[in-house]
């Protein structure tokens, strides 16, 4: 009964799945910084949307909702809008090269399996790295203490970090970093790239590219990350849109949910931060990159369950460490009102 017509894509297909399918990845966008196409274009797919389509309707939805994620990322101070503005004209140039593979593609009539193992690979990579990352955090922690400190002993300087200082350098006080803008523009260009032929914001990429590669913190990549997300997503849109490829009725649908899981999602990353995120984000990335394999070797419904349960499932881990963080802040703040009464 909830089944309508989508026109442009020509096939019926179940509201209901569309609104969760926002829902999920709002939450997930706005808390992990991300446009959630990793999750977006699987489960559209899975649940039998042609590839071409899944990846322009997707970036569609992903447009819509970046608005509302970064409005509220930036009134919390997340956003470094010096390194998201100029992470636009790479972005916007890998895209269009990106969606022009994918149209040679699918002329070829390759583009699905082509796409889902690109996935796979980038999504198992990725979710593997950032594992081993939050397992051997402490133990690098160490060592580096060791490294000051002997240093120290020796009346040296603190050991720096490594880094490519190659002509210009740029500062983005916000992030309070300084990085050579060839570092900047080819992680833009590569991510924009990934955005126009997998039909992603490039965030799964971006946002840990902005904390391993270029030293953003977290909670800041979180937010830049969102904010580039915004003009690729909007070019992608443009791009795919031309080339009729945009089931508009569908991305609306799905961001009538992503406007309410994006503002929990975002409110979240103001209790959970640093290594939490990442070690959440690298589980998500994991389960997602499941779900593709399991549509690449004919298991469509055990991937179309499997990317749903994760999405949600997620979505309630986050649901409940914002409630539980929100509890413990009220108790605080309960604590501190009763020691100013006190005479």
């Amino acid at each position: 009964m909830f089944d309508i017509y989508l026109p442009i894509a020509g096939m019926q297909f179940n509201a209901l799945i569309l609104v969760a399918i926002g829902f999920s990845v709002g939450v997930l966008g706005g808390f992990f910084g991300v446009g959630g196409a990793w999750v977006v274009t699987p489960a559209l797919n899975a649940f039998g949307f042609p590839m071409a389509y899944a990846i322009g309707t997707d970036l569609a939805h992903i447009f819509g909702k970046s608005i509302v994620a970064t409005a509220k990322h930036r009134k919390m101070g997340n956003v470094d809008m010096k390194l998201g503005l100029i992470s636009i004209v790479g972005s916007v140039i890998g895209v269009e090269i990106g969606a022009r593979n994918v149209m040679y593609l699918t002329k070829l009539g390759i583009a699905g399996p082509v796409v889902r193992y690109i996935y796979m690979f980038m999504l198992f990579g990725l979710g593997i790295y950032m594992l081993y990352d939050y397992m051997t955090k402490d133990k690098r922690a160490a060592a580096q203490a060791a490294k000051v400190a002997a240093a120290a002993r020796a009346g040296l300087a603190p050991p720096a970090k490594k880094s490519w200082n190659l002509p210009p350098m740029i500062h983005f006080p916000a992030s309070g970093i300084t990085i050579s803008l060839w570092t900047v523009s080819g992680v833009f260009l590569f991510t924009g790239y990934l955005s126009g032929l997998l039909g992603v914001g490039g965030g799964f990429i971006r946002m840990p590219a902005l904390i391993y590669l270029i030293g953003c913190p977290t909670a800041i990549a979180v937010g830049t990350d969102l904010f580039s997300v915004l003009f690729s997503g909007a070019y992608g849109c443009f791009t795919y849109g031309i080339k009729a490829r945009v089931e508009i009725i569908a991305a609306i649908l799905m961001l009538v949910g992503a406007a309410i899981g994006a503002q929990v999602g975002v409110t979240a990353v103001k209790y959970i931060r640093g290594y939490g995120i990442r070690l959440l984000f690298a589980i998500m990335v994991i389960l997602a990159g499941i779900s593709v394999s399991l549509k690449q070797f004919q298991l469509n419904t055990a991937s179309q369950w499997m990317v749903m349960c994760a999405a949600l499932g997620m979505c309630a881990v986050i649901m409940i460490k914002l409630y539980q963080g929100f509890k413990k802040e009220q108790a605080e703040k309960a604590g501190y009102a009763v020691k100013e009464v006190k005479p």
